[in-house]
């Protein structure tokens, strides 16, 4: 489809600054949306319509240098052959030391090893990296070299909250103390840098928010959230970009037919629901965007309303010679051994990025269990609660039956998490002051302090967190499923020192406000690193990007936690009996050259599954989908074993 000359104008509108100060142009999305690609093709177009240009991106799985073809890094360099064009590929642990070096180095000569090693211990919250991430936003902000500067990952909602909180500066910084980001004193130099950082984003004439995402109803689903959160912070996401529609010209079958027209209707939906005049959108290319040429075509197409350009030939790097048999490159029997639980009860992770199939291979997976008679939970974080549209039934935050013997379904409900450990600690705060005859303390000062600092982001992480840890204290079930397992983030809350878990100290919310329960979560994390109880199945389709994202958080679960990756499914897979043509020949020799470098990347078995015309709904067809990826149709019930439970 043609680019629409008014939609080319309205995202013309949003990236082309339009003042005389630097402007900033945020672009988010799941990893594997093309979000990349779209950065460096806008901060390419922008170069060449005369604007000086800096691209940032803080993306733990950078590619810019693979987008440009040259060596970027944690440095300015310019981009060869476009004029006007810089880039830095900002390495988030990089980042996080020198933000923790900066805030220390000034206390060395004030406090004593003792005080010093408690502050680095603080530093290890996950928060930091975050902060340390948008600490780079706020030196850009002071580049007057530059016309826009284009940022490859908006800082998330969760880090400008941390940044409002609280919400009277002066008076939290007065009382002293410690925060999940760093000393209370360490702060002061930076509150007037965050306050305009903030006021910044919310000034829609000089920054713009843009999302990227797939012509799918979930990737639609998760925008509109994210753009309610962002608008409830009063920042205002003005741009869609849709990326990596099926041409037209390349469907000629049935399978690619329908696939083509479900996308489109989601174009349509998007158009409907966001600005059809900022909703644009760009089509799957036969190989991997790189090279000036194409990202002037992606420029062209989304800014000039240029009509796209799908050259089968440019897919040069791949050998699209003879058919791809990736069944043979699965490890049926090594897959069957990780999903099978064994005499005590077992949990299986399905991580990875949104987007990827976590919700629906987790729900196959624990179908198969149930029907070989596995008593099987499956539990899913996603707030979309995804799992009542697979399953076709109601979940709910407590384990449910959905229709299947042996099967129960959860979701962590954000909402009564968050109630439910609200409650819990102000009633073991009351209770810590309940017999206490000190008139020097102001009880309802202080629960009123730990009221306010229950608004943080941090709160709701740890409230998740609780009620993460609780399904391991389900009693009577083989096996317990998890979609999307908690990030290398939360389990690092996990791994704080002892007397620092189940606490989040902003300010004057001291270690005792909740319940110590350091025994449980070790418990919890011991579980997790025992690879005869757990398994991390780590879910990707093969491109670079989702690739490269697993990897590095695998590699960051096995060092920061100690956690292995156990088996690796690559989703998505282009089935060998559609797509007879020389555009899809190009994307499954693709795919299978990613597929090699995964077996390299990863020491754990592979599971396949093939991309499906519609993603499978009820219990019928999960059933036949998880015969056809799992191999667990071969466990017959009277192998079940007795199981003891956790």
């Amino acid at each position: 489809m043609a680019q629409s000359q008014s939609t080319a104008t309205g995202a013309r509108d949003v990236v082309e600054p339009s003042g005389d100060e630097t402007e900033f142009v945020f672009f988010s999305g799941k990893g594997g949306v093309g979000k990349s690609t779209v950065s460096c093709a806008t901060a390419t177009w922008l170069a060449d319509n005369d604007y000086e240009t800096l691209l940032v991106t803080t993306d733990p799985a950078p590619n810019l240098s693979d987008i440009f073809g040259q060596t970027i890094g944690h440095e300015v360099t310019a981009i060869d052959g476009v004029e006007n064009l810089s880039a830095i590929e900002i390495d988030p642990d990089t980042a996080a030391e020198e933000y923790r070096q900066e805030t220390i180095e000034p206390m060395r000569e004030l406090l004593g090893e003792e005080e010093i090693q408690t502050v680095e211990e603080q530093l290890n919250s996950p928060c930091v990296e975050e902060i340390a991430a948008f600490d780079n936003f706020v030196d850009f902000m002071d580049s007057p070299e530059y016309d826009v500067v284009v940022f490859d990952t908006a800082p998330t909602g969760h880090t400008i909250r941390l940044m409002e909180l609280p919400s009277d500066w002066n008076a939290e910084l007065e009382k002293g103390g410690s925060t999940c980001i760093g000393p209370a004193a360490s702060m002061e130099d930076k509150k007037q840098d965050y306050e305009r950082a903030i006021d910044t984003l919310q000034d829609n004439e000089r920054t713009s928010f843009a999302f990227v995402g797939k012509p799918e109803d979930s990737s639609i689903d998760e925008i509109e959230r994210s753009a309610s959160d962002l608008g409830e912070l009063g920042i205002e996401s003005q741009l869609l970009i849709l990326n990596g529609y099926l041409p037209e010209s390349v469907c000629d079958d049935p399978f690619f037919e329908g696939k083509r027209a479900d996308e489109q209707a989601v174009i349509e939906r998007a158009r409907e629901e966001f600005d059809a005049d900022a909703t644009a959108t760009y089509p799957l290319q036969p190989g991997e965007i790189a090279g000036i040429d194409l990202l002037a075509d992606v420029g062209g197409v989304l800014y000039d309303g240029a009509e796209a350009t799908v050259d089968v030939g440019a897919a040069t790097d791949v050998d699209a010679d003879g058919a791809v048999d990736f069944d043979s490159m699965a490890d049926a029997d090594a897959v069957v051994d990780q999903l099978t639980p064994g005499d005590e009860t077992q949990y299986l992770f399905f991580t990875g990025k949104g987007g990827v199939g976590k919700s629906t291979l987790a729900s196959t997976a624990a179908t198969k269990l149930a029907e070989a008679g596995h008593e099987t939970l499956v539990v899913t974080t996603d707030p979309a609660a995804h799992l009542e549209d697979i399953f076709g039934e109601p979940v709910g935050h407590e384990p449910t039956p959905v229709g299947q013997e042996n099967l129960d379904a959860a979701r962590i409900d954000q909402e009564k998490a968050l109630a439910e450990y609200r409650e819990q600690v102000l009633d073991h705060v009351t209770e810590m002051y309940e017999d206490k005859e000190d008139t020097q303390i102001d009880v309802d000062a202080a629960i009123a302090n730990v009221e306010e600092e229950l608004e943080s982001p941090c709160a709701e992480e740890m409230a998740a967190l609780e009620k993460f840890v609780s399904y391991f204290d389900e009693d009577g079930y083989d096996i317990v499923v998890f979609d999307t397992a908690p990030t290398g983030h939360t389990l690092r809350l996990l791994e704080l020192p002892s007397d620092w878990k189940g606490f989040m100290d902003l300010g004057s919310l001291t270690k005792g406000a909740a319940p110590a329960k350091g025994d449980q979560y070790d418990e919890v994390i011991e579980t997790m690193k025992d690879p005869e109880r757990s398994t991390f199945a780590f879910v990707m389709y093969p491109e670079y990007t989702p690739m490269m994202e697993a990897y590095r958080a695998a590699a960051d679960l096995e060092d920061q936690v100690g956690i292995e990756t156990s088996l690796v499914v690559a989703n998505y897979l282009l089935p060998e009996e559609y797509g007879d043509n020389a555009f899809f020949a190009n994307r499954r020799a693709q795919q299978a050259q990613y597929l090699d470098e995964i077996r390299d990347r990863f020491d754990a078995p592979l599971m396949l599954a093939p991309l499906r015309r519609d993603e499978p709904v009820g219990l019928d067809e999960l059933s036949a989908f998880g015969e056809e990826i799992t191999g667990l149709a071969d466990v017959a019930e009277a192998d079940v074993p007795e199981v003891t439970p956790s």
